[in-house]
């Protein structure tokens, strides 16, 4: 392996961790935020006003995500040109 290839592949990895790591971040806010705004009293399920609570505030707070997400990477690609 040269080592433009073994600098492709360490780059690909490191991404690829990048990546696993937001996504968990991602999950942790969208639960963190979300639980808190939309069950009250924790119990044993919930209710079908927290389920849709839940996962409109889950709608809402990744497409925000994405949207800040795809703004940073197109920062990113016109400042490596």
């Amino acid at each position: 392996m040269d080592s433009e290839s073994a600098k492709a592949q360490v780059i690909k990895e490191v991404r690829a961790q990048y990546a696993v790591e937001n996504a968990r971040q991602l999950i942790e806010k969208v639960n963190e935020h979300c639980f808190e705004k939309c069950v009250p009293k924790p119990g044993a399920s919930l209710s079908n006003t927290e389920q849709t609570c839940f996962t409109q505030c889950m709608e809402k707070y990744m497409s925000a995500w994405n949207q800040v997400s795809t703004t940073y990477i197109g920062r990113l690609q016109r400042q490596q040109q």
